[in-house]
């Protein structure tokens, strides 16, 4: 069990007239709220039809404490929820996860003109959702560093709906005339028959409304376990998407971002208990913080005494305004990819046919999205074949524009894009045309044009779990811009290009890479200096969880120098030179080296041992052999480095037997076994 504290409140002209902060039991055998005060926080909120919004509001947590109230079943299902959620995350499952794409639906509820939003403004929603729950939005670099290695692309797409419930052809949007000029929480907006239109099958669709909210309220949203047919986001007409009548300070579309955010099952970042600093949003690399933030806090904004980084204002679950909000967590993306696991509540919606087009054959959204050979004014844009395309339409624009510019009738899968301007951001997305069908757009893809020094796409990446995803057979170039600044990357194997090379070149300093499946380390290579590195892996194991890990050897960087990685895949197993012709072994090298931080051989040993380490800067190890009951019979201590990176150990003397090497490296131990055989 855990609680959430609520607060209610009623405002008119911007003056506070109620707050009622209420206590509800989650996830256990009782709902404690007093329901008078309840019906008084939603009167007040009735009351202020021409309130003018200057802080965020939104009304999710009112709405998930009714529907408790009202449906007591409700709470096993969130609890059953929350269960499955620890256990993906615990299993580790969100590493395996494909991108998601949610079929969209936006229901126009509108009384006059004004409310009747254009295409427009709704198709720029869009691109929001899609930048910021892939990490692509162009203020991304706006997230402080201390909390760059938690942010997380989500691996979540969303388009607008090709195909409706019943098989036809739908833009995705449905409009409607209404004689309500005001609705609240209750839902009425979400049926026809209260003023509304009717929630499409929420197995298939995310159903979004835009109406005109009362009692300025921007938008609320319904968690996962609740009823269907109000199953959804709800926003106001005039804080949804980035043009038409959007409205500052929320006119960046995060009005949409924070509530489809609990939608995918994420609470607001302060556990809503007030400013007690005792509530909890169930994720780990979110500080806890004294309440929510408004407006734009400078940075860093402490209490609940947590400091030195203090609160995580700018992140998409917190109330600030839209233009600083920049952020989902590692631990936020772990909890929405649980739900489209097998058994997650809304796993259905992976297999939804919503944004294929009706009738025969589909065609499908192109992905894989990459820019290559980016210079100051031009560059070479590429993505993913679709199976059955006869051409590809590319539309790019500059990231803080909304107009997108065409390029039709594209014969092959890549675009060499000219009249760029030099350090500048760009945003571009592609169709796929299939004879008399085109897919939707893709998610827009971000890169930025080379401003007089080496560009760097993939930043932020100093993590592996913020590893960027890179293509195969093809350059990459990339910085090391600081003594701390290290680079890690994912790519992917297939059963036909299983076996692995990695090319590191192009070196302004002593850079060293390995290569890790998951969690498990592969290989290394770390020659000295400047010289090429080259990591050749044959393996039979094929996965989507592969990174490289590219850092400076003793803490060497260049601010201005790129270097160049390229990870190539064959179907014929690389010889250690990086050649497929001749002969060559089938089997996973460096074996020595398979989930250990050092190599070992021979083993069994007869009269000397030889440890080979990995490092990362200059070392002093000890290495203690322990017999199997725990006595050291040997030890030895050496000054490593990359250039001399061996220890030899004498063990003619040693009994024969079973013995545990230990290596310490710093902080750092690794334990291996080792047989003794004379």
């Amino acid at each position: 069990m855990y609680l959430r504290k609520i607060l209610l409140c009623g405002k008119r002209h911007n003056l506070l007239l109620f707050c009622q902060t209420q206590t509800v039991h989650f996830f256990n055998h009782h709902v404690t709220m007093l329901k008078n005060a309840l019906s008084l926080a939603y009167l007040l909120l009735f009351l202020a039809s021409s309130l003018n919004a200057q802080q965020r509001t939104c009304g999710t947590d009112e709405v998930l404490a009714r529907q408790l109230l009202e449906d007591p079943s409700m709470r096993q299902r969130l609890d059953d929820i929350e269960r499955h959620t620890r256990e993906f995350i615990e299993a580790g499952g969100a590493k395996d996860r494909a991108v998601v794409t949610i079929p969209v639906v936006v229901h126009v509820v509108y009384y006059n003109a004004t409310q009747n939003i254009s295409d427009a403004q709704i198709l720029s929603q869009m691109d929001v959702l899609n930048a910021d729950f892939r990490r692509l939005n162009a203020d991304a670099a706006n997230t402080p560093s201390v909390f760059q290695g938690v942010a997380a692309d989500c691996e979540i797409n969303f388009c607008l709906a090709t195909q409706d419930p019943n098989g036809n052809a739908t833009t995705g949007i449905q409009r409607r005339q209404t004689s309500v000029n005001g609705f609240s929480t209750n839902n009425n907006v979400k049926f026809f028959s209260s003023g509304g239109l009717d929630a499409w099958d929420r197995n298939k669709y995310l159903n979004i409304w835009v109406c005109n909210l009362s009692g300025g309220l921007l938008g609320y949203a319904q968690f996962p376990g609740g009823p269907a047919n109000t199953d959804g986001v709800v926003c106001d007409y005039a804080y949804f998407g980035t043009v038409g009548v959007a409205t500052p300070p929320f006119d960046k579309g995060r009005t949409a971002t924070h509530e489809v955010g609990h939608w995918l099952n994420c609470y607001h970042i302060w556990g809503d208990d007030g400013t007690a600093c005792s509530g909890s949003d169930q994720v780990g690399d979110t500080p806890n913080q004294g309440g929510p933030n408004y407006a734009c806090p400078t940075f860093p904004r402490v209490s609940c005494s947590n400091g030195p980084n203090g609160d995580m204002f700018m992140n998409y679950m917190d109330y600030t305004d839209d233009a600083c909000m920049n952020v989902f967590t590692t631990g936020q993306k772990n909890r929405m990819q649980a739900l489209f696991s097998a058994g997650g509540a809304r796993a259905a919606l992976v297999n939804s046919p919503g944004c294929q087009p009706p009738g025969g054959g589909s065609c499908g959204t192109p992905a894989s999205l990459s820019a290559t050979n980016i210079g100051q004014t031009s560059a070479t844009l590429g993505w993913g074949a679709v199976s059955g395309a006869t051409s590809y339409n590319l539309q790019w624009k500059l990231a803080a524009n909304s107009t997108w510019n065409t390029v039709s009738g594209i014969s092959n899968t890549s675009y060499n894009l000219t009249g760029l301007s030099a350090g500048t951001s760009y945003n571009f997305r592609v169709q796929a045309v299939c004879g008399g069908n085109s897919s939707t757009y893709s998610a827009a893809a971000t890169f930025t044009t080379a401003s007089g020094s080496c560009p760097d796409q993939y930043e932020p990446n100093n993590t592996q779990s913020a590893a960027k995803v890179i293509p195969v057979n093809q350059n990459i170039n990339a910085l090391i811009a600081t003594s701390t600044d290290n680079d890690w990357y994912r790519f992917s194997n297939t059963s036909a290009t299983r076996n692995i090379k990695i090319e590191l070149t192009n070196l302004p300093a002593d850079y060293d890479v390995r290569l890790y499946r998951n969690s498990t380390y592969l290989a290394i290579s770390q020659n000295a200096g400047t010289a090429n590195e080259l990591i050749v892996y044959n393996t039979n194991t094929v996965s989507s969880n592969y990174f490289v890990y590219v850092y400076g050897y003793n803490g060497a960087f260049s601010s201005s120098q790129c270097y160049t990685l390229r990870v190539s895949l064959s179907g014929s197993n690389w010889r250690t030179d990086g050649n497929t012709d001749g002969e060559v072994e089938d089997i996973e090298i460096p074996v020595w080296f398979e989930n250990a931080e050092f190599g070992m051989y021979p083993n069994p040993a007869t009269q000397e041992l030889t440890l080979e380490m990995s490092l990362q800067h200059d070392a002093d190890v000890q290495v203690t052999l322990f017999d199997v009951a725990g006595k050291a019979a040997l030890q030895q201590h050496s000054a490593l480095t990359k250039d001399n990176n061996r220890m030899t150990l004498d063990v003619s003397r040693l009994p024969n037997g079973i013995y545990f090497v230990n290596v310490r490296n710093g902080e750092q131990t690794h334990t291996r076994k080792l047989t003794v055989q004379h």
